[in-house]
């Protein structure tokens, strides 16, 4: 526990204070930023910036030029940090009892500049592996330059409080009975979808992906003719160019891009599905050459019935009649029965697309009926849907069968 002090004692509200040290390096651990305040020339200033707490020590990034880290030279700097995380706005009755809902930490102390360059390139390595576990080993470790660049100031966490406020609305029963909407809007910070630096080519790494149900991990399966891995933005130029060809969007459910922007929507659109646990979209490629091919999903995922279909998939031309899809869809398939448990495996297709038709019936899936008027295509026309499914219990025959079939697949294309 921290010791209260003359400047962290509160003069109101003091139900909502609080000094304990977990509860601090709680806060300090979420919040990405602070507000760092202190005086210059006897005129006060708050910058916002960077922080990391290292067991009982806080340490603030800035830049060997600014006026902190300067002033902090020789006997350190007087300084107050503030972190605040707005947990939600509460609306009263009465204007007068609106207020918020808040976790937060103010720490006063005089910080000092770091110096030596393993406290530095600790203190560095600390705040990169805080924004993703592993980010560390992921990146490129600063430079002597770049280490000489930064400047850091260690704050020593002992003159410490925490403010909370939580719950509903506190009003006057006078208020009570007013005809106005009362109550909390929670709020939380959330991540949206990573998006790639230009020429970007790597996969978006696992800590910058939701942790979800495994029904809802796009895991990497891997065969001998494809490997299937999470889609992501940074695949769009290569699908644009291996699906370029209008025979193989003739029925699907979207147009066909004219462009990689356009490839690029479409993928920002299924890692949206991803996001909202509707959809769970693969890149195909190709496991000899390493070439982005396809695609292929997982979509009305359901855990609670184990069900899920399979969908979303187009293939570049040149790669049709290869193993490829055979195996992704033995790789699907695989991974829904034996890894999720799931009980039924549905596919559907647009009653216009024979071809369709004929594949998902070599996979040993049975016609269950036409869903009339199901979707409208890009041309405005409405989509009848056949849909198919396969369960648990057909699952043995059909996976010998496509095991045949694989090993008698011609090899994919150069």
């Amino acid at each position: 526990m921290y010791a209260p002090t003359d400047r962290t004692t509160a003069s109101r509200s003091r139900e909502r204070m609080s000094y304990d040290t977990g509860a601090a390096h709680a806060i300090l651990d979420e919040a990405y930023d602070c507000a760092l305040g202190f005086t210059v020339g006897g005129e006060p200033r708050v910058l916002p910036t960077l922080h990391v707490r290292i067991d009982d020590t806080l340490y603030l990034h800035g830049s060997t030029g600014s006026r902190p880290l300067l002033a902090a030279r020789g006997d350190g700097l007087p300084v107050c940090v503030a972190v605040t995380l707005l947990d939600g706005l509460v609306y009263g009755r009465s204007q007068f009892h609106h207020s918020a809902n808040y976790r937060s930490v103010v720490a006063h102390g005089t910080a000092r500049l770091v110096t030596d360059d393993r406290e530095k390139l600790r203190m560095l390595t600390a705040l990169v592996e805080k924004v993703g576990t592993g980010r560390s080993a992921d990146s490129r470790p600063p430079s002597r330059r770049e280490l000489a660049e930064t400047a850091v100031l260690a704050l020593p966490l002992r003159e410490v409080s925490v403010r909370t406020r939580t719950g509903g609305v506190r009003e006057e029963p006078a208020d009570l009975d007013l005809p106005h909407w009362a109550g909390v809007l929670p709020l939380r910070l959330t991540a949206g979808l990573p998006e790639p630096d230009a020429g970007v080519t790597a996969p978006v790494p696992a800590y910058l992906r939701q942790e979800t149900s495994p029904w809802l991990d796009p895991a990497v399966l891997r065969g001998d003719h494809v490997l299937l891995e999470p889609l992501d933005l940074a695949h769009a130029d290569e699908l644009h160019a291996a699906t370029a060809d209008p025979e193989v969007w003739r029925h699907l459910g979207s147009p066909a891009p004219v462009d990689p922007a356009g490839m690029r929507a479409q993928i920002g659109a299924a890692l949206a599905a991803h996001r909202r646990g509707e959809r769970v979209p693969w890149v195909q490629r190709c496991a000899v050459t390493g070439a982005v091919v396809g695609t292929t999903s997982f979509y009305e995922v359901d855990p609670e019935r184990r069900a899920v279909a399979i969908g979303y998939t187009f293939l570049g031309r040149p790669w049709w009649r290869t193993g490829i899809n055979t195996e992704a869809k033995l790789l699907l398939l695989t991974h829904a029965f034996e890894e999720l448990g799931a009980a039924r495996v549905v596919w559907h297709t647009d009653i216009r697309n024979e071809r369709s038709q004929r594949a998902i019936e070599r996979l040993g899936a049975t016609r269950e009926g036409v869903l009339r008027m199901h979707k409208i295509r890009p041309d405005g026309s409405w989509r009848d849907t056949v849909q198919y499914s396969m369960t648990i219990d057909e699952w043995p025959n059909a996976q010998v069968t496509l095991r045949e079939k694989l090993r008698r697949a011609a090899p994919a294309a150069p």
